[in-house]
């Protein structure tokens, strides 16, 4: 039994291994075609320490940072050889690779970035706030109520970008010795200034239906993930119906902790494909694209995990529910948005076209929507997430501007 359980370990190390090696000569020669990054260019870093499988958490910041690119030159340093070939190959940003410390002080020498974005909190991103003379401001990869939206990490940042008073008001709750007033700045969710594409299906009399579940989560108390629990029934119920058309965006990381969550997936990806099979003008999507658009803006109602994309979804102000977890431990903050949504159990799952009809034709429910979007994300017309992003940006920038002529530096 331990013989085999070696055996497998050793199997799962050495293709690591062979996926890093490939990963970094692939990245090489992606470096190599595009030649070296001019000096003293780049005001703005992102950095990002991690590997590809958690590659979503730069996606969405993709259009963001390219439009800020436009103003004020963005670099992003990725310390992880497939990480840094995907953000090569499909972020359109400028990405150097910065897989040792001596690395990144290279770059701090031939660039001034008064201004380090870092979108979640891999440990290695201290390797990167040791350095002082410049602005570490977290702006993480969601909104949310999960618990780590709350996490004491914020306290290292020299700044956090939040999305609205909601989110204020959480870390005043949760953390000691915060000040929330000075060390955060709102920007709404620039996201949903890029929510663009066009889904691969016409519109038509059927009523489109996102089902967007998390992943199983690392921690009990995280364990918001509706797959095993929800999704199946859900999903198959909606196909039933002949009138409903199932947007299935799974995490990337579904079933990477619980082999029975990633069975699940499985089942509900094959439920889809069938389907499509049996009826080809149902145009089911089991949707894997990296860039996040007419999936939240378009479909009729969504189902969404405890997660950022509630939240993305609520930006919109369009009819949404939110799987009840079914896990006893799960931490539910019970004071934002959570306490006044549209619950959806795993009971009621297989009556689910009769309780979407009902959210659907809510109007209550509509009021209560735009008026927690306000709350979480203030003034979400088009436009104004950017143009509060930019201030907070200018604004960094010339406090940086200010201590360097204190101090005399050039």
């Amino acid at each position: 039994m331990q013989l085999a359980k070696d055996v497998k370990r050793a199997l799962r190390l050495g293709k690591r291994v062979l996926k890093g090696r490939q990963a970094y000569f692939q990245l090489r020669q992606l470096i190599e075609e595009r030649g070296p990054i001019p000096e003293q260019h780049f005001t703005i870093g992102v950095y990002f320490a991690d590997s590809d499988v958690n590659i979503y958490q730069m996606r969405q910041w993709y259009a963001p940072l390219q439009k800020l690119s436009e103003r004020w030159p963005v670099l992003v340093l990725a310390r992880n050889a497939s990480g840094a070939r995907q953000l090569m190959r499909e972020s359109g940003l400028a990405v150097e690779f910065v897989q040792r410390v001596t690395e990144i002080e290279r770059v701090l020498e031939e660039q001034r970035l008064d201004v380090i974005l870092y979108v979640n909190q891999n440990t290695r991103n201290f390797q990167m706030m040791r350095y002082g003379q410049r602005w570490h401001v977290f702006v993480n990869h969601g909104e949310s109520d999960k618990m780590y939206m709350t996490s004491n990490q914020y306290q290292t940042y020299d700044f956090a970008f939040v999305a609205g008073d909601a989110a204020r008001e959480r870390l005043s709750r949760a953390l000691w010795n915060y000040d929330v007033e000075a060390r955060t700045m709102s920007i709404g969710r620039p996201q949903t200034d890029h929510l663009e594409g066009a889904p691969p299906f016409t519109p038509d009399e059927r009523t489109v239906v996102l089902y967007a579940p998390t992943w199983e989560g690392d921690r009990p108390a995280a364990s918001y993930g509706s797959v095993a629990s929800h999704g199946e029934a859900l999903v198959r119920a909606l196909i039933a119906t002949g009138r409903h058309r199932v947007v299935y965006r799974p995490h990337p990381r579904s079933g990477v902790v619980d082999s029975e969550f990633g069975a699940a997936n499985a089942r509900i990806i094959a439920m889809i494909d069938a389907a499509n099979r049996a009826d080809p003008t149902a145009h089911h999507v089991y949707d894997t694209s990296s860039r996040l658009g007419w999936q939240l803006s378009l479909p009729d109602v969504a189902i969404c995990d405890i997660s950022a994309m509630v939240y993305d979804r609520l930006a919109t102000g369009r009819p949404l529910m939110v799987t009840r977890p079914a896990s006893p431990e799960a931490a539910v903050d019970a004071t934002g948005y959570l306490s006044v949504c549209e619950w959806l159990s795993a009971a009621d799952t297989p009556d689910i076209a009769a309780v979407l009809d009902r959210v659907i034709g809510d109007e209550a429910a509509r009021e209560r929507l735009g008026t927690w979007s306000a709350h979480y994300f203030g003034d979400t017309t088009p436009g104004a997430p950017t143009q509060r992003f930019h201030a907070a940006i200018a604004e960094l920038l010339t406090r940086a501007d200010a201590e360097r002529a204190q101090r005399g530096l050039g």
